[in-house]
């Protein structure tokens, strides 16, 4: 919190950007993708400076230069999007959960990048959305996800099961796979200090529609997860056994 309130503070002559972008998102006609897609990263940058957060990047030459894709993900925090966003040029999408997507900031990022909003309990709303993501994906859009579908403090560099709901679209719309690794992005906000943090986002190879063509949605998801979690573990002190964690039913993830 301390860290969020310090960014506020240092952003304090850059408020005029909150109307701007509820402007620029509610008329999207008027805007091109592009150029709401460099609203969003203005914005990423200056909370990134002001929070003393620093991020290096790894595998850039990974991100496919043409066609469509999706940005697949583990979840540390409230930070991991900016950091992919922070990191990725082209304009893309992002997949989050209803209610969060509500809070202040968060609400005209998602509105500017048009992004999907998912109801978690909401079967119907749920293949709503990944139907709309097919669709959009097959006209060469891009989108971020976050499999696991939230993330617990304690969490950290930790890997959550991934959830397959997810890659109904990557199959419906024969799209590309690109895994991302983060790491360390849990310390921007967990701790309540303004001591410089630094965390790091790999891009991996990507995974390619014939690769996963004729595979169930449980076996892409558990792909993925192994790339994510192969190279988690080459750049983390954790061994297998600590990496997975699994969860009780009833915990609801943030």
């Amino acid at each position: 919190m301390l860290r969020i309130l310090y960014t506020i503070l240092r952003n304090i002559f850059h408020l005029y950007m909150i109307p701007l972008m509820r402007y620029v998102g509610k008329h999207p006609e008027r805007y091109p993708e592009e150029k709401r897609y460099r609203l969003v990263r203005r914005l990423s940058r200056l909370v990134t400076k002001a929070g003393h957060i620093h991020t290096t990047y790894y595998g850039l030459e990974n991100i496919p230069e043409c066609g469509n894709y999706i940005l697949c993900a583990n979840h540390q925090g409230k930070f991991d999007a900016l950091a992919i966003v922070n990191g990725h040029e082209r304009p893309c999408s992002l997949v989050m959960d209803y209610e969060r997507s509500q809070m202040y900031i968060v609400n005209e990022i998602m509105t500017l990048l048009q992004g999907k909003r998912l109801k978690r309990d909401d079967v119907r709303q749920a293949m709503t959305i990944i139907m709309e993501m097919a669709e959009e994906l097959k006209k060469g859009n891009k989108f971020i996800i976050f499999p696991e579908g939230g993330y617990l403090m304690e969490k950290e560099n930790r890997l959550y099961p991934f959830k397959p709901g997810c890659f109904k679209s990557v199959q419906k719309a024969h799209s590309q796979i690109v895994p991302v690794v983060i790491i360390d992005s849990y310390k921007a906000y967990k701790y309540n200090s303004l001591r410089r943090v630094y965390n790091s986002v790999y891009f991996l190879p990507p995974i390619s529609y014939n690769e996963i063509d004729g595979l169930k949605t449980q076996d892409i998801a558990q792909l993925v997860q192994q790339r994510i979690a192969k190279k988690i573990l080459e750049v983390t002190t954790l061994t297998e056994d600590e990496l997975y964690v699994q969860l009780d039913a009833n915990i609801t993830l943030i």
